[in-house]
């Protein structure tokens, strides 16, 4: 039984102006996928949620700067077009309400 989500790759590395991609794996039969970014010494910020293959809510950011897709069957994957250096941070998906909670929790 899978327990966990699973993020991959687990570092990357890119040049401005590059392509960069990550893949989640949501807890089996979650139906939900969020994505959040944390920049150095900056509170965790949402970027999309996902409702199945379905965007439910996003930010003006994540329209300007990245694309997303839950494919049914698939990991759910983050991209971001064009990347610069404010880019820089730690990415985390979660499959549910309870796992973003205890991700912003200090």
């Amino acid at each position: 039984m899978d327990t966990e989500v699973t993020q991959s790759p687990s570092h990357l590395v890119k040049g401005k102006g590059q392509k960069a991609k990550m893949d989640c794996v949501p807890i089996k039969r979650h139906s939900y996928v969020h994505w959040y970014h944390k920049k150095l010494e900056e509170a965790l910020e949402f970027l999309v949620y996902f409702q199945k293959q379905d965007i439910v809510e996003d930010t003006a950011m994540f329209k300007q700067r990245f694309s997303a897709e839950c494919r049914q069957n698939s990991p759910c994957s983050l991209e971001i077009n064009s990347t610069e250096a404010a880019d820089s941070a730690l990415y985390f998906c979660a499959s549910s309400q309870s796992t973003v909670l205890h991700i912003s929790s200090p």
